[in-house]
């Protein structure tokens, strides 16, 4: 194979997977680590993708960019009911509390609670909170604070003092981007103080997160990967991606 050729089969990789390491692509090509690391120059330069920590992912995957609630609401929609239904397993039992992070995964989340048990539910998210203020079953605990208009939840010095104070069993959280190097982020830096607030308060954490995240790497990592004990996905997600996760500890539920 021609190194163009092989540079067209890499960036092809790169846009399929979301995310490829510079050790898969030699061996795929049978080829040395360096050539590839040469590959991957080459194809940035031509603005094909970008060179991250031990690979490469695609232009748009390091972004500073953030969609509305709203658009991310009705997008995915299946994958994140099977996302839902699957982190059920994972909500603690009667009378057991939990942390509900804004976002439309979580929404999903908010969407199935069971009304067969007492939960205490403490939430930044305005939508959650408006589903949530009448369900059979629930306390709900609204964190007070700024709300970011784009994503509609609460964030600030406010809204991380009050979760400092909390100890929850559960913390279920959405976030943008997701890799074994970078962990998990988001574009915004009140956004991920208060994510990483919620990490702090839970007793276990748990991500929820349709597999387009997955290989995306965004400006600010609100939790290593280390922090995280479950990350519930569907079966989009790159088995690559995953295997590295559950190689870095986390275990890994596709729904």
């Amino acid at each position: 194979m021609y190194a163009e050729e092989r540079q067209q089969a890499i960036a092809g990789l790169v846009t399929d997977r979301g995310r490829v390491a510079v050790t898969v692509l030699a061996d795929q090509f049978g080829v040395t680590t360096e050539t590839v690391r040469r590959d991957l120059a080459v194809l940035e330069r031509a603005g094909m993708l970008r060179r991250v920590h031990g690979g490469a992912v695609p232009v748009g995957a390091l972004s500073l960019v953030e969609t509305g609630y709203g658009e991310r609401r009705g997008t995915r929609t299946e994958q994140k009911a099977k996302i839902a239904a699957a982190a059920l397993d994972l909500l603690p039992g009667t009378d057991g509390s939990l942390v509900l992070d804004g976002g439309s995964s979580t929404a999903a989340l908010a969407d199935v609670l069971p009304t067969d048990r007492r939960l205490y539910v403490v939430t930044n998210s305005v939508p959650i909170s408006a589903r949530l203020a009448g369900a059979p079953g629930v306390t709900l605990h609204v964190l007070g604070g700024r709300v970011r208009g784009i994503t509609q939840t609460s964030v600030g010095e406010a809204t991380n003092s009050a979760l400092s104070t909390l100890r929850v069993d559960v913390s279920f959280l959405g976030t943008n981007g997701i890799t074994a190097a970078h962990g998990f982020s988001t574009p915004d830096e009140a956004e991920a103080a208060t994510k990483r607030a919620m990490v702090r308060a839970g007793a276990r954490v748990v991500v929820l997160a349709d597999s387009s995240k997955l290989g995306r790497e965004h400006l600010v990592r609100f939790a290593d990967v280390e922090d995280v004990d479950v990350l519930v996905t569907d079966d989009g997600a790159d088995p690559g991606a995953v295997a590295a996760l559950e190689e870095a500890g986390v275990e890994v539920v596709v729904a």
